[in-house]
């Protein structure tokens, strides 16, 4: 059966009933969206601050193939064992975004039998949070344009406004535009264009806020451009945004309760792309489910260069969570692929390239392991096509470098294939203080952190970048020095390439645009053709997606 077909058979609790007996939360503090969605009140998550955190556990994978990984599927499938075996588990995931959804993507909120439901629901609008992300977004873009419109008192450079507008869509045609088109009713005339809602910085201040307070204070800080002498900012807070941004946020700042297929809750919150983005869950989602449950299962978007070292660097930095282990999650076609082998051939055994595939696991472990000082579990999430041969060279290699690999059939068998996993990462999380090392120190300069993630994490030699970039970090080091770096990387290679496969070495990464995300607290950093919006590919997944005379949605998979 498909994905959604599965999802649909579904026997979901009502969520209300299910939160109040699996961790006592009143219904007084749920709002209900429909039967099987809620939204959990601040005042409660603020009421739970005495409670001591259970362990968190983040599941990262190695780089994204057109195989696909099962990074989502693998974090619903650990949590759901970890319960099996008579642990308290909650898992944190990432809202998806539309864009991929009718993209590539076609849904993520797992697969097979590891899924999180109503999966049609979380999959197109959930509870509403991205449009009032983007509805906030665009409140501020209209804001700037009208001030200007009405005198500039502010005296805003019009050439030098770095604030976009925002779609939860996959839209090349949007990159870049025209506005105020028509003659002065209309405003005035300016290049302008749009990113997609998951990159948006609002997205971002979202999942850093720790309070109303904290979102609002955060709002107020965005730099939407600069006056004439190019150097002074002006900020959303010199509009009087903030306080309607904040309130178009209202609701989208609680967090977001469902359940898994074996009726557990998971904590769905919050989605910037790991990619153009810092690809993880609200903080506050996270240590919600750490005050509620003795385990936390999380997971960072794409590969562990990617997702992981935002986790890490950014998130947990600016929060202070510790994780305690990390699960790398593998398979055995995706290692094929990165060995050489075309996606039509994946289903075929071929030692050869499984053996120079693995290079791109052994560096994302060592990554871990090495620069992070984190335990790491191998899960090779199994595929009904991988041979006996593969999985056993596949083993002896993890085993020959001393980690620890385990092969999990959560797809197939839910909760019930990945105990041997939960088991595993118990044995770890258990005999272990939670705790790591940063991969660069905050007071390193801007250029020397972009450069440490390069060449420890990404293998390259060095960065480049033309004179304006440079020109443009040395100004941000005067104010923001202190600031952690987000990536803009293509997620498929550990080059700015994404068609070098396995774990390229040597390279120099050309550093293309920064960006500064007062309010989210970083520096983006963009490598290489790195597109803030994407765009549709040439048989885009919305061809498969329907919905019957019934409602019942399918292509969803």
């Amino acid at each position: 059966m498909s994905d959604i077909a599965i999802a649909q058979q579904a026997q979901m609790r009502p969520i209300i009933d299910l939160a109040g007996e699996k961790f006592g939360i009143p219904a007084e503090h749920l709002d209900p969206y429909g039967h099987y969605k809620a939204k959990l009140s601040l005042e409660y998550v603020n009421n739970l601050t005495d409670r001591e955190d259970g362990k968190l556990i983040l599941v990262t994978a190695i780089s994204p193939t057109p195989a696909g990984e099962g990074k989502t599927t693998t974090t619903v499938g650990l949590g759901d064992a970890i319960n099996r075996l008579g642990n308290s588990a909650i898992m944190c995931l990432r809202e998806p975004s539309l864009g991929p959804c009718f993209g590539v993507k076609g849904g993520a909120a797992g697969g097979g039998y590891s899924q999180v439901v109503p999966m049609e629901d979380i999959n197109l609008h959930f509870t509403g949070d991205f449009h009032a992300i983007g509805v906030a977004h665009n409140l501020l873009s209209a804001l700037i344009d009208n001030h200007i419109n009405h005198g500039n008192a502010l005296d805003i450079d019009s050439r030098r406004i770095q604030w976009k507008r925002v779609v939860d869509m996959n839209d090349r045609a949007l990159r870049k535009i025209t506005v105020g088109m028509g003659g002065p009713a209309n405003g005035y005339l300016r290049e302008d264009g749009y990113d997609i809602v998951v990159a948006s910085e609002i997205m971002a201040i979202l999942c850093l806020a720790t309070s109303r307070v904290d979102l609002k204070e955060r709002l107020g800080r965005i730099v939407i451009g600069y006056k004439p002498d190019r150097v002074t900012p002006v900020y959303a807070s010199d509009l009087n945004a903030q306080g309607a941004m904040a309130a178009l946020l209202k609701e989208a700042i609680k967090p977001n309760l469902v359940q898994t297929l074996e009726n557990n809750i998971a904590i769905i919150h919050g989605g910037p792309f790991a990619n153009i983005a810092h690809g993880c869950n609200t903080v506050t989602a996270t240590k919600t489910a750490l005050k509620l449950a003795d385990y936390v299962v999380t997971e960072a978007g794409f590969g562990a260069d990617l997702g992981a070292e935002k986790f890490l660097d950014i998130k947990c930095r600016m929060s202070g969570l510790k994780p305690s282990a990390v699960v790398l999650v593998a398979t055995v076609r995706a290692l094929k692929f990165h060995g050489g082998v075309a996606k039509e051939e994946l289903n075929q055994e071929n030692i050869d390239a499984l053996q120079k595939g693995f290079t791109n696991l052994e560096r994302h472990l060592d990554n871990i392991q090495r620069h992070y000082g984190l335990p790491c579990v191998i899960c090779i999430n199994h595929f009904t096509f991988d041979t006996d041969a593969e999985i056993a060279l596949l083993k002896d290699k993890c085993e020959a470098l001393g980690a620890k690999c385990v092969v999990s059939k959560h797809w197939a068998q839910g909760g019930a294939g990945a105990e041997e996993l939960a088991q595993e990462v118990l044995a770890v999380v258990d005999n272990r203080e939670p705790g790591f090392t940063y991969v660069y120190d905050e007071e390193l300069p801007l250029w020397d952190k972009i450069e440490t993630i390069a060449t420890k994490l990404y293998g390259a030699i060095g960065i480049t970048a033309s004179p304006k970039v440079k020109a443009e970090i040395k100004t941000l080091q005067q104010n923001y020095g202190k600031f952690p770096v987000c990536m803009a990387k293509t997620q498929m290679s550990f080059s700015t390439n994404p068609n070098e496969r396995g774990a390229p070495s040597g390279h120099t990464v050309e550093i293309s645009e920064v960006r500064l995300a007062n309010g989210a607290g970083f520096i983006v950093a963009i490598a290489g053709d790195m597109m803030t919006m994407p765009g549709l590919p040439k048989v885009p997944a919305a061809e498969r997606i329907d919905i019957t005379d019934e409602g019942v949605i399918t292509g969803l998979f």
